[in-house]
């Protein structure tokens, strides 16, 4: 299931920034335009066989292609491990996963966090909180909801009129507000430090230029992934030992 899904993340990630169709047309070269058959659409194995080639015009394939499509599966089983199928938050994490994968290459790519999967995202952690048997309840989602929202609103506003420029984008935004649904307040704090951090990182090793944006989504999606595998693990861990 995780292989399958991560090929049609692939077509997430390809189609959405250009805003075409995610169902018409099927799979095909971006380049000749050929239709690729099903023997030659297998997850991970097609990518390899065909040496990451179209098989008609030779143009190459994405490279995000095979890593999405290896990546997908891997998580999952991450998520099995750490929950089993008797814990809700199996599957509330792997539709949480399904969104953060294609969210994350699309930022990385582009620099966006297109809406049509934010949003989404925000209204599945909405539904979660008033669904029985879910770790985040309905005050603590929504509120914190609310406060992430109306927090980060106010500092991209404030930052907007001290510096005249945009600190955080509508995208970030809106995929904090998702999270902290999903997370709520136990959560939620961990992943805006471990993602600041993770940013801070990589802009002063490969960036080190203040008027040079960079994709800030990914590291929230990364800092995301990584408390749901075993971030709370460690954090609880830790306390318990101090």
């Amino acid at each position: 299931m995780g292989c399958a899904l991560g090929s049609f993340f692939n077509v997430l990630i390809y189609r959405i920034p250009k805003k075409q169709s995610i169902i018409f047309p099927g799979s095909h070269c971006e380049n000749c335009k050929r239709p690729i058959p099903f023997y030659q659409n297998i997850p991970i194995i097609s990518y390899i066989l065909l040496k990451g080639k179209c098989s008609k015009c030779g143009a190459k394939i994405h490279w995000h292609h095979i890593v999405v499509e290896i990546i997908t599966p891997l998580l999952f089983l991450a998520l099995f491990f750490r929950y089993g199928l008797h814990d809700f938050r199996f599957y509330k994490y792997i539709l949480l996963f399904s969104f953060l994968i294609p969210i994350f290459f699309i930022d990385a790519l582009h620099q966006i966090i297109p809406n049509v999967l934010s949003i989404p995202l925000l209204i599945t952690g909405i539904i979660f909180v008033f669904i029985p048997g879910n770790d985040v309840g309905i005050i603590n989602g929504l509120v914190t909801g609310a406060v992430v929202f109306c927090l980060l609103l106010f500092l991209a506003w404030a930052y907007q009129k001290i510096r005249g420029t945009e600190g955080l984008g509508g995208g970030d935004i809106w995929l904090f507000t998702a999270l902290a649904t999903y997370f709520g307040l136990t959560g939620i704090p961990y992943i805006f430090l471990l993602s600041a951090l993770m940013g801070i990182i990589y802009f002063l090793i490969f960036i080190r230029d203040k008027s040079q944006p960079f994709a800030f989504g990914t590291f929230i999606a990364l800092a995301a992934v990584f408390w749901s595998v075993i971030g709370e693990e460690i954090v609880f861990r830790l306390i318990n030992f101090i």
